[in-house]
């Protein structure tokens, strides 16, 4: 069974191999991903973020999601040398560039409490897999897009237990910053994918490879566990030495 909702402004899918419980289940992921949007996001004016950022709740006050988020950021910022950066050059806080992954993630397990062992959680494009597909034979097949032309795939990967995240500017234009260059665009890298072994991981580092532009897929090369594949303004990608092995069903 497979389903569809349109949440955080994205569509979220969920697909689960197994008829039992599923309905219910279905309701409690996108509850659960109603209540990440009205807490986290920066375009609600009555969500948590939003009232810490106008200074009408002090951090030390905040939810143990919203600390918990704070603490996983700044944990992100020492691993990734200051590329990732939840306070924006306004002074503003915007953690989206984790909250997805980790939220979609937090799905995941929520599944697996429910009983599930067999699912596919996507939003965004950003994915978590579990387990394989329908009958428990084939990896779940992931398509990694052309971001010239976003009807095309590129390549095909194939996953069992882990997550895929992509960051980019051809979808929602320059959107992630670099921390170290605040106001500066992006034009060598157009698509970075990343997989890792959970969405929460591979989102993150994502997020921070990019800002780092050409020097990105590099750093993903160096972090044990992980594998990309980058596109850059020219059409040319290069991946990871890794990756072949998720190439292969």
């Amino acid at each position: 069974m497979k389903h569809t909702k349109l949440i955080m402004g994205m569509p979220i899918t969920v697909e689960i191999s197994q008829e039992q419980g599923a309905p219910e289940a279905f309701d409690k992921v996108f509850d659960y991903f109603e209540s990440v949007d009205r807490k986290f996001s920066t375009y609600k004016k009555d969500s948590e973020i939003s009232k810490i950022n106008r200074g009408e709740i002090p951090l030390s006050h905040a939810s143990a999601e919203m600390q918990k988020i704070f603490q996983l950021a700044e944990q992100t910022k020492q691993q990734t040398s200051g590329y990732f950066d939840i306070k924006q050059p306004d002074g503003k806080y915007d953690p989206s560039g984790l909250v997805k992954g980790w939220a979609i993630h937090e799905a995941s397990l929520l599944l697996e409490k429910l009983g599930f062992k067999r699912f596919f959680v996507e939003a965004g494009g950003d994915i978590q897999a579990c387990s394989k597909n329908d009958g428990n034979i084939e990896k779940w097949s992931v398509g990694i897009r052309n971001p010239f032309n976003r009807e095309e795939i590129v390549k095909v990967v194939y996953l069992e237990s882990e997550g895929m995240a992509t960051s980019g500017t051809y979808i929602r234009g320059q959107h992630i910053y670099n921390p170290h260059k605040p106001g500066e665009k992006f034009t060598e890298i157009v698509s970075l994918t990343v997989i890792g072994p959970n969405i929460y991981e591979a989102d993150r580092f994502a997020t921070a490879a990019f800002a780092m532009g050409k020097e990105g897929i590099n750093f993903i090369e160096g972090l044990q566990g992980f594998e990309g594949y980058s596109i850059d303004s020219k059409g040319i990608a290069t991946m990871t030495g890794g990756l072949g092995k998720y190439l292969e069903n």
